[in-house]
């Protein structure tokens, strides 16, 4: 197999740019032979016609010569180009050769610029895709990560971009959202998967609700739990359009796809509206409340009966701490009823009301 073959497959089996490669194995060689022969200035070209590697330096056309390193005969030169006169540089044949260490120099020089090549082919190919919904295959486990293929790259879904307790199945298809596009790669991979983000949800609602694609219904603000709740406040551009009820479907149609890709995640739609009050209240569901005070620019009360309590608070204190960072308020929960007038609930002690 002559270098021409060599240089053909690496364009065909990993799409790189064949001008690119004959570029970096030209570079190669050439240092292969610079470092045996560290005064000399060399030259190399791929000839496209034999598909072999010439290599060359610069001498000066004399009648006589006197110094072999620098000076070639001006008979000799003219074999090359008849044109030249005395005195002028041409570039002549090196006909030394190199040996092995010098050969696996180059050939470590060779694979590090290929991948270098490889690795900004990828960056270029992916990263306008970048916060993007992407298909792959799951390819394999590696230790509690999965490796996912997107064509012939392949990805890194890491554990902590993982929903909890999902079940990640080798061979089968998987949606997740491209959030980093590495231009070095960070172990052997480039691109890294992300499902426990709310940009995932976000762009789950993008892919399946076409009134959210073309920002017909806006999602101002999208807070997560990953494998428990997604909280999201949507707006709509139009008094015809009901953004929440848009985003949920006849039926839960357009909402159910989405469900089910997160597994037994649910999602609370909530409508934007300038009343603070209402905000708070709706943001609490599926908890029904008395009534919302906002004390100040970080806290907010809210009284609610001892049966609407639990679910306010939510599992683990869960539903009331995404309530919190979608309003961006501290959320403390009074007891409605008379007798408990003092009896406050907040959400920093959600953690250890859940576990009473």
């Amino acid at each position: 197999m002559n270098l021409s073959d060599v240089i053909e497959g690496l364009v065909e089996e990993r799409g790189l740019d064949k001008e690119k490669v004959i570029e970096i194995v030209c570079e190669g060689i050439q240092t292969a032979y610079a470092k045996k022969f560290p005064t000399v200035q060399f030259y190399t070209a791929f000839n496209r016609k034999t598909g072999q590697l010439e290599v060359s330096v610069e001498k000066t056309a004399v009648a006589n010569v006197t110094d072999d390193d620098t000076e070639v005969s001006l008979r000799k030169a003219r074999l090359i180009n008849p044109q030249i006169q005395q005195d002028q540089k041409i570039k002549v044949p090196f006909e030394e050769g190199v040996g092995r260490i010098e050969i696996l120099v180059a050939k470590q020089i060779i694979a590090n610029k290929i991948r270098d090549l490889e690795q900004m082919a990828i960056f270029n190919d992916f990263n306008d895709r970048k916060g993007a919904i992407i298909n792959g295959m799951v390819h394999k486990r590696e230790r509690a990560s999965f490796v996912v293929k997107i064509g012939e790259v392949m990805a890194l879904l890491p554990k902590e971009n993982i929903i909890p307790n999902e079940v990640v199945k080798v061979g089968h298809p998987i949606k997740a959202l491209l959030k980093e596009v590495l231009s070095v790669a960070r172990g052997d991979y480039q691109l890294i998967l992300d499902r426990a983000s709310s940009d995932f949800v976000q762009k789950l609602l993008e892919l399946e609700i076409p009134e959210v694609f073309e920002e017909l219904v806006e999602i101002k603000k999208i807070v997560r739990i990953p494998g428990y709740k997604t909280k999201a406040i949507v707006a709509s551009s139009s008094k015809d359009i009901d953004p929440v009820g848009t985003c949920v479907g006849v039926g839960g149609a357009r909402i159910k796809p989405i469900l089910k890709e997160l597994g037994q995640e649910k999602i609370d739609l909530i409508e934007a509206t300038d009343d603070l009050e209402t905000l708070v209240r709706f943001s609490l569901k599926p908890a029904e409340i008395d009534k919302v005070e906002i004390i100040d620019e970080k806290t907010a009360t809210v009284w609610l009966s001892q049966d609407q309590r639990s679910y306010a608070i939510g599992k683990l204190g869960q539903n009331i701490t995404l309530a919190s960072r979608l309003v961006e308020l501290d959320i403390q929960l009074q007891d409605a009823s008379p007798s408990s007038n003092d009896m406050a609930f907040y959400a920093d002690d959600s953690e250890e009301e859940s576990k009473s």
